[in-house]
């Protein structure tokens, strides 16, 4: 009726059942168990009910105290009687239920309880439109956007950064603003003094005021800028002529009858036709940093940028750190035929002009 093993008789208190087996604990290494063919129950009376008694259950994996690992009996506790069967079936049964009875019950573990689902995660739905549309492209756009391409395609642009400091400009700008404008009947902006500072710099560096034509490299005498203007209708570039002859004053009146023709949708081709050298200011839109595209077939373009408070060293006080309005300056160039060192030379020529502007009107 019980396996072979240690087995450790404890007789119940109660008259009502008839053998109780606890099984010994065994702290040796566990011994396989050879298959046994099972065999039909016994039946037993009690107070003349005919009762059956529990087939042999395996003991449950037990801890060990001292190591805290998980441990299997090799030996089967014999549940004769009602009072060994587990509490998830009917314990309650056994009317006098003694220490024995609780003991064995105790080395029963409870079924494992069922875990919850976790509740899906609720799902994004979108309700508004996902259409698509198409418009044509105005044939003012489809030809800046073919000018673009061959640039790119074409020249071997490269682009140089500088930087430099605004405070002698501003400082400037903000002390004859009002007399230059009562004088002149136009505003006194930035765009006049990095006219002057870049003519200064092509007439030192003459070939990045030329142009490629063929295999041939094309000199200009005169120094003609173009201004790119953004308007609803797409990127413009009106010419400035002959700005090497030109006053502060003269400029800032020629870029101010430019832009009202932009505005106003006037601007003819000859307006845009020609140009030596290309300026453009992202700045005013916010722009810290860029690469400007080149205008072929030109050789340069200077990208102005956001003026920014940024601690640099003073120039007067070498060794101390003072809070100056700076703005970074890109230069791209054809690389086919203007050298790096031109480039770098030009892009310093304009920083010193605009850091120093006694320097426009001393030539130097």
């Amino acid at each position: 009726m019980f396996p072979p093993g240690n087995v450790r008789m404890t007789p119940c208190t109660s008259s009502d059942c008839i053998a109780h087996a606890v099984p010994a604990a065994d702290t040796s290494m566990p011994r396989p168990i050879a298959a046994r063919t099972p065999k039909p129950p016994a039946s037993v009376t009690v107070r003349g009910a005919a009762r059956t008694t529990a087939p042999p259950i395996a003991a449950p994996a037990s801890v060990t105290a001292s190591t805290g690992r998980h441990t299997r009996s090799p030996t089967l506790i014999a549940a004769s009687s009602v009072c060994a069967m587990p509490r998830a079936l009917n314990i309650h049964a056994c009317p006098s239920r003694g220490a024995a009875c609780e003991a064995a019950n105790t080395t029963l573990s409870m079924p494992p309880t069922a875990t919850k689902a976790a509740a899906p995660a609720p799902t994004f739905q979108f309700t508004g439109s996902r259409g698509v549309r198409r418009e044509r492209m105005t044939k003012l756009r489809a030809r800046i956007a073919e000018r673009l391409v061959m640039a790119k395609n074409t020249a071997a642009m490269l682009t140089t950064f500088n930087e430099c400091d605004m405070s002698e400009v501003m400082r400037l700008r903000a002390e004859h603003k009002e007399a230059f404008e009562k004088r002149h009947g136009t505003g006194l902006g930035f765009m006049g003094f990095f006219m002057k500072a870049v003519v200064s710099g092509l007439e030192k560096y003459p070939r990045v005021n030329a142009s490629i034509v063929g295999d041939e490299i094309e000199y200009h005498d005169y120094i003609d800028v173009s201004v790119a203007v953004g308007t609803d209708k797409g990127l413009v570039v009106p010419v400035v002529r002959n700005v090497q002859g030109m006053s502060i004053a003269q400029i800032e009146m020629g870029i101010k009858e430019l832009a009202v023709k932009a505005r106003d949708g006037r601007l003819s081709v000859d307006d845009m036709t020609g140009g030596t050298f290309t300026i453009t200011n992202g700045g005013v839109y916010g722009s810290l940093m860029s690469t400007p595209i080149l205008n072929p077939p030109q050789s340069g373009i200077l990208g102005m940028h956001a003026i920014k408070n940024r601690a640099v060293e003073c120039p007067k006080n070498p060794g101390h750190v003072v809070i100056r309005p700076m703005m970074y300056l890109a230069l791209s160039y054809d690389h086919r035929i203007v050298d790096g060192a031109e480039a770098v030379g030009f892009l310093v020529q304009v920083k010193n002009a605009i850091e120093k502007p006694e320097r426009l009107l001393l030539g130097v």
